[in-house]
């Protein structure tokens, strides 16, 4: 990993800002053969576009894609491939009053102390946007780890404290916030039109499975297969809080509890680790939450200070989701997929595969 790369051996570099000209990213090291059209980057990326959702911001997108390299005749040819959306909708000079105050819980003052300077415009380098580029590469990660018999999906299970009652994400991308759970949907709607009414947001929780994972993927020290998913997904925006398997429950229970039976013919009478032993798969399907704190864009008066250090009260304007979910889903997704897809080429590279 680099500042703006991500892997080792499968690889995916972002560019763009929110109000800048485009977003985009390249992949390099993905490996030629693999069916791949623009359709394929488009159905990703439609799933986390902005204005989907009852909690989502009312700027439009089409977010439509143009792959620019890499392939031929629908086919990957082991070159980089370049992928690149143009930003159709910007209103920059919603955030005229901001250019000189930092806003409360975003990256302003984290910027602005490292570069000495910042983007004010919708988050620069920091915005939402930037995960296209993660999305569309974690679509190609996906094509490679069909050839291995793995698929990934991810789905909310909690939105402002409301938790789901049962779990289904193959059907979670067909349901309103791509909610695990059908029943809960209607007192999520509800959750989402109070906080609305008070010009508040919401936070939540997305689990994330992978299946069909062979075991021995992973290292058993820094390459830690736990490790770097925890990495992949704490670097999603608003991600505050990871958990493999069980999690923090598991510093709760006894070792006769959490520990998983081996039973013959490699199979587990449990899966309280979530598919990962000391770093390495189990062949038992990868299970991972993530904690993702509400936006920090809110129409309330906040107390903050300017960049002079003088204190002022602002009201952050402009257009914004009122919760990372659904659309952050997508994201978790990719994120996953794409740690699959370069802990597989690194297995085949050693020869363990």
């Amino acid at each position: 990993m680099s500042l703006n790369t991500f892997g080792q051996l499968f690889r995916v570099t972002t560019f763009g800002e929110s109000h800048g000209a485009a977003v985009g990213g390249i992949v390099d090291g993905c490996p030629q053969g693999l069916p791949l059209q623009e359709e394929d980057l488009q159905e990703a990326l439609d799933k986390r576009k902005p204005g989907t959702g009852g909690a989502a911001t009312p700027r439009k997108e089409s977010d439509t894609v143009r792959i620019l390299s890499g392939t031929y005749n629908g086919l990957t040819t082991g070159t980089p491939i370049a992928f690149m959306v143009v930003n159709e909708n910007q209103r920059s000079s919603d955030y005229d009053t901001l250019k000189d105050v930092f806003r409360p819980g975003h990256a302003d003052w984290g910027f602005f102390q490292k570069f000495g300077m910042r983007d004010h415009r919708g988050g620069g380098r920091s915005s939402a946007r930037e995960t296209i580029g993660r999305v569309a590469a974690g679509a190609i990660a996906e094509k490679l780890l069909a050839t291995a018999g793995i698929s990934v999906r991810s789905a909310t299970i909690e939105l402002g404290g409301i938790p789901v009652q049962s779990i289904d994400l193959e059907g979670a991308y067909d349901r309103p916030f791509y909610s695990a759970d059908a029943s809960v949907v209607e007192a999520w709607e509800a959750r989402v039109q109070e906080a609305r009414k008070n010009n508040d947001t919401l936070g939540g929780i997305v689990q994330t499975e992978a299946w069909g994972v062979p075991a021995g993927l992973g290292e058993p020290v820094f390459g830690k297969l736990d490790a770097m998913l925890a990495c992949a997904i704490m670097g999603i925006g608003a991600v505050k809080g990871v958990e493999i398997g069980d999690g923090f429950a598991a510093a709760r229970a006894t070792g006769s509890s959490n520990n998983d039976p081996l039973l013959p013919g490699g199979a587990f009478a449990s899966n309280h680790a979530g598919g990962i032993l000391g770093g390495i798969s189990s062949g038992q399907t990868i299970l991972l939450r993530a904690a993702v704190k509400p936006i920090s864009s809110i129409a309330r008066e906040q107390s903050t200070v300017d960049i002079h250090g003088a204190p002022v009260t602002i009201r952050v304007g402009g257009r914004h989701d009122l919760s990372a979910i659904p659309r952050c889903v997508p994201v978790h997704r990719a994120m996953a997929a794409l740690v699959l897809a370069d802990m597989l080429l690194l297995q085949r590279r050693l020869g363990r595969s």
